[in-house]
């Protein structure tokens, strides 16, 4: 899967299409994600210790990876994600419009 934890991504289809949010959490084998602020649903709860009013609850749900697509880091918009390999054998993820890579930890 080409999306990972704290990956700023555009959602494509579905209620929330145009939106962007940063990834919280990654299923990846439901190939589905949670972003941040999107795809919000009620959720109808009793009093526990967490929620002691309890109440309707607004959460994220998960979305599905074919409906979002990666914010590039320096040109700042919607793309493909590409994989390039260093001349040591690191494998990274790229930008395919600029060639940024998009790992941020390499």
């Amino acid at each position: 899967m080409d999306v990972h934890r704290e990956d700023n991504v555009k959602v494509l289809a579905g209620k929330d299409r145009g939106k962007t949010g940063r990834v919280i959490r990654v299923f990846p084998k439901l190939e589905r994600v949670l972003v941040e602020k999107v795809n919000l649903v009620k959720r109808h709860t009793r009093p526990s210790q967490e929620v002691p009013q309890g109440g309707i609850v607004e959460k994220e749900s998960p979305i599905h990876v074919s409906n979002l697509m990666v914010i590039c880091g320096k040109c700042g918009k919607p793309t493909r994600v590409g994989h390039k390999k260093l001349a040591d054998g690191k494998k990274f993820r790229a930008c395919k419009k600029c060639g940024e890579i998009l790992d941020k930890d390499k």
